[in-house]
């Protein structure tokens, strides 16, 4: 098989999607890789990097989209990249296509085999592809909030932290998932007042035994969502319906209610975000305003930290695209409920449940 690596184009993203390890045991295993010139600088590999294992380094992407049979990226395929596509064509990256009609829609016309990241499960229903990014997007969030706490940034002016005689910020996180846990860890860990809200009651007795004691769990309901969202400095919106669009837990009245200056930021904005204020941003501009609260939507946290993030992302995605590659597409969907549930469309057709549920005039 061709395996094509190109480079991201999405506005300030630096990731690559597979490192000079994978194409070279992608290569071992008899296939063909083609890495696109640069792709890699954002992460610190250099393409002689990618030549040094035998990989092929091409000057266009038009030239590597039309040579491969499978691309495997990290962010779903930008508009530029959509005349690149070929029927049948396998493309493993992050889709997250219940939050796009248009491209949910460009991708069917194009007939691509879509194997999603995001909703590859694993023999104990764990989503193994999202996981690692979680746990960065998780971190990063509590850091990004801190940031544009500050007066400078159109925040509070707040220390997340406090100092002796003092009060630290007040922490609210939507979600005792993946993201959730990492950035109470993190908050907490700078001396912030934490609350961790989520549904699930064993999950929430998991994480009140090994938090630090600056962390409450509360069980998530509207009501303890309106009086910690009002109390709150920071509020991160970390809930997860695999491959689904994200309950909105923050209305727009309750936001008119938040303290001036306070902060949402929305990890799950892939997934169309937590708060119904929330509208995806970039990095080169990551925040607006709303009733004076700040809003951070980046849909691709995890970019700004290229380096630890393609390796995070890498690590995990390495066994399961040389397995792509080995078996081929059915050969791979075969193997496991959890690697047929990362296809997400093919020939034209959704074969997610929570993709067709989004948008019922796309489904056949």
């Amino acid at each position: 098989m061709i395996v094509g690596v190109p480079r991201e184009v999405k506005p300030d993203e630096y990731r690559i999607a597979m490192l000079p390890v994978g194409a070279q045991l992608l290569i071992k295993d008899g296939h063909t890789v083609l890495i696109e010139r640069d792709a890699g600088l954002g992460s610190g590999f250099s393409n002689h990097d990618f030549t040094s294992v035998g990989a092929e380094v091409v000057d266009s992407p038009e030239e590597l989209f039309q040579r491969a049979d499978m691309i495997v990226k990290v962010k779903e395929p930008q508009s530029e990249e959509m005349n690149r596509l070929k029927p049948g064509q396998i493309l493993f990256c992050y889709f997250h296509f219940a939050s796009s009609r248009e491209l949910t829609f460009q991708c069917l016309e194009k007939r691509i085999s879509a194997v999603a990241y995001e909703t590859l499960a694993d023999d104990l229903g764990r989503l193994p592809l999202l996981t690692p990014m979680s746990e960065v997007a998780g971190k990063l969030s509590a850091q990004e909030g801190a940031k544009f706490l500050e007066k400078p940034m159109m925040g509070r002016g707040i220390l997340l932290g406090g100092v002796p005689g003092v009060a630290p910020a007040n922490v609210l996180i939507l979600g005792a998932g993946v993201v959730g846990s990492n950035a109470a860890k993190v908050a907490a860990g700078l001396g912030a007042n934490v609350t961790i809200m989520d549904i699930n009651l064993d999950r929430l007795r998991q994480l009140d035994e090994i938090m630090p004691p600056n962390v409450t769990t509360v069980f998530c309901e509207p009501h303890a969502i309106e009086r910690y969202a009002i109390l709150a400095d920071l509020v991160i919106g970390s809930v997860l319906i695999p491959g689904a669009l994200a309950p909105k837990l923050i209305t727009r009245e309750l936001v008119s209610k938040m303290k001036k200056g306070s902060v949402i930021v929305d990890v799950c904005i892939d997934q169309g975000g937590c708060c119904d204020t929330s509208k995806p941003t970039t990095h080169g501009s990551p925040v607006y305003v709303v009733d004076e609260v700040v809003h951070y939507c980046v849909t691709n946290m995890p970019g700004a930290v290229g380096c630890t993030s393609s390796h995070a992302l890498c690590n995990a995605t390495l066994a399961y695209c040389r397995e792509l590659a080995n078996l081929g597409l059915d050969g791979f969907l075969e193997k496991s409920s959890g690697r047929n549930a990362a296809l997400n469309m093919r020939d034209g057709i959704i074969t997610c449940r929570a993709v067709a549920d989004a948008f019922p005039d796309l489904g056949n």
